[in-house]
């Protein structure tokens, strides 16, 4: 990164303060863990069966090609949810307190294409750390001619991103299997994220095409050699597969970010974000869909997403009891708290900053950095 972001709590705020005193509280009072129990190892089972038992079935099975089909339908279901509510989860150290665990769970992810390596620097590091800050969270930076922040580069194409936004949130999971982790790995090589020596950058990129290979090859080798399937048969089944997860993951990380109300600071020349760091997550984050349980169930608590920049290393399936502990906490100290009832409209919040970026219409963008 070419500034250093450093928050200043200008205000000598003791929200954070507070709020984890009290969140700690709860989980000495109850007696219970802040990490996985056994709802979240079931949940664990179901999120990876999802994806692993469809794709056994195709292969054992000699289903039609019509219900093949529908198999890795529920195989990207099930890939969404491996990303939301497992190894999101244990990428973070939320799994567990163990650390091994944390990383055997997590590689869930690289069985399914990814690498954590990667995500961890983009998403714990990056987005966690300066989240909607635009040129230093990744999930906010312009991304061909999508624009998700006010401070983006504005082409006049993108009054049609509301439309187009949705064949590149399709294609998200298939571009990550296939190239991303090796532009990232590059990327962040040249940009200081990655450090390692030669020899740790070498292993580290061998790691990547390895799995690369592990995964591509039960994915198109062992269906072509076993079930006579022709590349284009596979392949359709594939991208089927990423097109489900792609858009369920795009969207579901969206609600959260570019939505009214969140807010894009950007630091003053010195890098300096005049807030507090907890404060600084509740403004540039909403929660949404918190009644709704099957949402909640199947996202990973993502739809409690400020809950979850706040305490990461608290497992999901504890967020939606310290929720009202936050929004109270949020209340005394006069500190805003963002949320959308319902999916829909959280959905339709996302969409009207999509259009209002396309515009060019900024004044909306203005007045909420100036109220956060």
């Amino acid at each position: 990164m070419k500034q250093k972001i450093k928050f200043t709590n200008k205000d000598k705020t003791q929200f954070f303060n507070v709020l984890k005193e009290r969140v700690d509280k709860y989980f000495i009072d109850h007696k219970i863990s802040q990490h996985a129990n056994f709802t979240m190892v079931f949940k664990t089972i179901v999120m990876l069966s999802l994806y692993f038992v469809p794709y056994f079935l195709i292969m054992t099975q000699g289903y039609s090609l019509f219900v093949m089909w529908l198999m890795s339908l529920i195989m990207g279901l099930g890939l969404a949810g491996i990303g939301m509510s497992v190894m999101h989860d244990a990428n973070h150290g939320a799994y567990s307190s163990n650390q091994f665990v944390n990383k055997i769970v997590a590689m869930a992810l690289t069985f399914v294409g990814g690498d954590n390596k990667n995500w961890i620097t983009q998403h714990n590091i990056l987005h966690h750390t300066y989240t909607n800050i635009y040129g230093h969270d990744r999930d906010i930076d312009d991304k061909v001619v999508m624009r998700f922040a006010p401070a983006g580069k504005y082409w006049k194409v993108q009054r049609l991103q509301v439309v187009y936004v949705f064949f590149f949130y399709a294609i998200m999971s298939l571009y990550w299997t296939t190239a991303k982790d090796f532009v990232q790995y590059f990327e962040f090589i040249k940009k200081g994220h990655n450090r390692e020596g030669g020899v740790a950058k070498a292993k580290t990129l061998f790691t990547i095409v390895f799995w690369k290979l592990v995964y591509y090859s039960y994915m198109f080798v062992l269906p072509i050699m076993l079930l006579h399937l022709s590349f284009g048969q596979v392949f359709l089944g594939f991208l089927s597969l990423h097109v489900v997860a792609g858009l369920i993951l795009s969207i579901v990380f969206q609600l959260a970010h570019v939505v009214e109300d969140t807010v894009f600071p950007m630091p003053d020349a010195k890098g300096n974000i005049e807030n507090e760091w907890a404060i600084h997550q509740l403004q540039t984050t909403a929660d949404f869909a918190k009644d709704n349980w099957l949402i909640t169930y199947y996202v990973g608590g993502l739809n409690y997403q400020a809950i979850h920049h706040l305490f990461p290393r608290v497992c999901h399936v504890h967020y939606p009891k310290i929720a009202p502990i936050v929004e109270q906490t949020a209340k005394e100290f006069g500190v805003t708290y963002l949320y959308n009832e319902s999916f829909w409209k959280a959905f339709a919040s996302h969409m009207k900053v999509l259009s209002r970026l396309g515009k060019n219409d900024l004044t909306f963008f203005a007045v909420a950095n100036s109220m956060g």
